[in-house]
């Protein structure tokens, strides 16, 4: 059964005829049903949805392009998993909550934050906390695919954007958009063409037209590339750091404690040897450790130590900057 409030919207936005809220909260019902597992219901709604003319005059269909415009992952990371400020892990939390809650806040006519962006250097666990929030509310997680969305035809790409969004918008998801500097950016960058301003301004569009069953997060490494009017439409921005020492040193611990076995050095010293490095580069060099360590079994029992050491040097030549080299 669909919340009363939905029931409630439906009906006062058929009969005063508005197309684009009466759509809205169509798409909230279909999702809520999903949730509930209502699935012939909610099928049904969505067949309904993607065959009818949106408030422009366009159809959606499920067309072969639209699948190779997305994939699904099973989430399986929680933010217990990551090792960030605690600030940032307090906004998650934050976020995570009102979601959880969210009917307390509709009886107060507020709806859950849902559109988060994260910015900062690659391999800091932008991804990695996306995924984790669509472990926590407990939804699918969608990867936007490029190649699938940007295509060399005038219009087109604003088209698949389009489609994109009117199908995201009957499921309660994670949508998740990495690099989103590539597609929305500047609109007074010199270098772009109209297509260009036409995919921000559909972008923009489709972002405003969000319901909150749908959590969009956005990740770049660019953030100074952005449109500026793209920074206003996110409710939580969030600047992920690369690793601290002290971050690094409790990553390293985790590793050992989940990996069961010892990296050679404290996880403090190869914190402090391998500073600068992101928890990408972390992950491979003590997963290079672990290997060295179990194809020189059993010799490698005794050497362990001498193992971590050659690696922390051939990976802080393999670092150092070239105006060093």
């Amino acid at each position: 059964m669909a919340r009363a409030d939905l029931v409630l919207n439906l009906v006062e936005t058929g009969m005063k005829g508005d197309l684009p809220r009466f759509r809205k909260t169509a798409e909230a019902i279909a999702a809520e049903a999903s949730a509930r597992h209502q699935y012939i219901l909610a099928d049904k709604l969505k067949t309904i949805l993607t065959s009818s003319p949106t408030e422009d005059g366009r159809k959606f269909t499920h067309d072969s392009a639209l699948q190779n415009a997305f994939y699904e992952l099973t989430p399986q990371k929680t933010l217990n998993d990551l090792i960030l400020p605690s600030n940032i892990l307090s906004m998650m939390a934050e976020v995570v909550e009102e979601h959880a809650r969210r009917d307390l806040l509709r009886s107060y006519n507020l709806e859950p934050r849902h559109k988060l962006l994260l910015c900062g250097p690659p391999g800091n666990g932008k991804t990695s906390l996306a995924e984790a929030l669509a472990n926590h509310l407990s939804v699918p997680f969608f990867t936007v695919r490029y190649e699938g969305i940007i295509n060399s035809y005038l219009g087109q790409t604003a088209q698949q954007i389009d489609r994109l969004f009117d199908f995201i918008k009957t499921q309660r998801c994670v949508l998740f958009f990495d690099e989103f500097d590539a597609i929305g950016k500047e609109r007074e960058d010199i270098n772009d063409n109209g297509e260009m301003k036409r995919v921000v301004n559909s972008l923009l569009k489709q972002i405003d037209l969000l319901p909150s069953h749908v959590v969009f997060i956005g990740a770049t490494n660019h953030e100074t590339m952005l449109d500026k009017a793209i920074w206003r439409r996110f409710q939580v921005q969030a600047l992920i750091p690369a690793p601290t020492v002290n971050l690094a040193a409790r990553w390293f611990e985790m590793f050992e404690t989940q990996s069961g076995h010892p990296l050679g050095l404290s996880p403090v010293t190869l914190a402090r040897k391998l500073v600068g490095l992101s928890f990408a580069e972390l992950e491979e060099f003590a997963l290079d450790v672990r290997r060295k360590y179990v194809l020189g079994l059993p010799d490698s029992e005794s050497k362990i130590k001498a193992i971590a050491t050659r690696c922390v040097a051939n990976w802080s030549e393999r670092y150092r900057p070239i105006a060093d080299k």
